[in-house]
């Protein structure tokens, strides 16, 4: 109750508080991640049950159309699928693959970024040199090469059912030099500190100075980058999957539906790609706007 009770009187929740944009952004994503966590409890129908789904039910506009059904508040697409669960379904893929990606990005990132500034010499150029090559390339065809290259080691059989270990893969291994930047300019900050040099005279070993006195204080803008690299990671899912190489169809993710509804575009089945765009939209600016401000928030020349 007093850590509550503090963080109510901290200068973070009354900068939030003091920021409409702010508020508002945030209700948004936890609408978005609360319909993405529940969706197998709070969606009308299951996508992935074939005794709920029907192919005479296929390509239904929404319920406030003339020859839509109270059913299908969204429509249905080309299987007979309901619009709003399969965004609902598929929005949880999106975020477990963001989630599960900007995770294996920190452990990596952080890890070979403290290991290298603490180290220095060879190994932190080694290292930041490898950094500095990967971030030449844009992130997406990255992310392209690596899924292509994983592709080629899995089972034609095995490529759906390990689609979305492969796509985390592919994602979190372009993130981490972001990351490993950040921790490793604070980590060389932080080693020439006193306490550093304390820990050292006293005998502490190398390993558990990194992670037990280095490491803890250079963890704070690591929170504000993996916020904003959620919605990186989510519009690199959705491009993956839009050009084909992320999700397949029997696991419908947000970039997914996007590209199955493009093809009834043009011949006025709309709903089908719209309403997942907004969705992924909606997701992705309010991650960001919540993602600026904690950045500024945590940022003391600007307290």
């Amino acid at each position: 109750m007093d850590a509550v009770k503090r963080f109510f009187d901290s200068d973070i929740w009354w900068s939030f508080k003091r920021s409409p944009v702010t508020v508002v952004a945030a209700i948004l994503a936890a609408i978005c991640i609360l319909g993405a966590v529940s969706a197998p409890v709070l969606a009308p129908h299951n996508p992935y049950d074939l005794a709920q789904i029907s192919l005479l039910d296929s390509n239904l506009p929404p319920a406030w159309n003339a020859n839509g059904n109270p059913s299908f508040k969204l429509g249905t697409d080309q299987q007979g699928r309901d619009i709003l669960s399969t965004i609902m379904y598929g929005s949880r893929i999106s975020l477990l693959v963001a989630v599960c990606a900007v995770a294996m990005s920190i452990i990596l990132g952080v890890g070979l970024g403290l290991f290298a500034g603490y180290a220095g010499g060879r190994v932190d150029s080694v290292i930041m040199r490898i950094a500095d090559i990967q971030l030449t390339f844009p992130a997406i065809l990255v992310a392209l090469l690596i899924s292509g290259i994983g592709r080629q080691f899995v089972p034609r059989e095995m490529q759906d059912a390990l689609a979305l270990y492969v796509i985390i893969f592919s994602i979190g291994l372009t993130g981490w030099p972001q990351y490993a930047r950040t921790v490793r300019g604070a980590t060389l900050v932080e080693k020439n500190k006193e306490y550093v040099q304390a820990a050292r005279v006293i005998g502490v070993s190398n390993t558990a100075i990194m992670f037990r006195h280095v490491l803890p204080n250079v963890l704070g803008p690591v929170l504000v980058i993996a916020t904003l690299n959620i919605a990186n990671a989510i519009i690199a899912e959705a491009t993956l999957s839009f050009l084909g190489v992320g999700m397949p169809p029997t696991q419908p993710s947000l970039g997914t539906l996007i590209s199955e509804g493009q093809n009834f575009l043009f011949s006025g089945e709309w709903w089908i790609t719209v309403f997942p765009g907004i969705a992924l939209i909606v997701m992705v600016i309010s991650v960001n706007l919540v993602g600026d401000w904690l950045r500024d928030a945590l940022n003391p020349k600007l307290r």
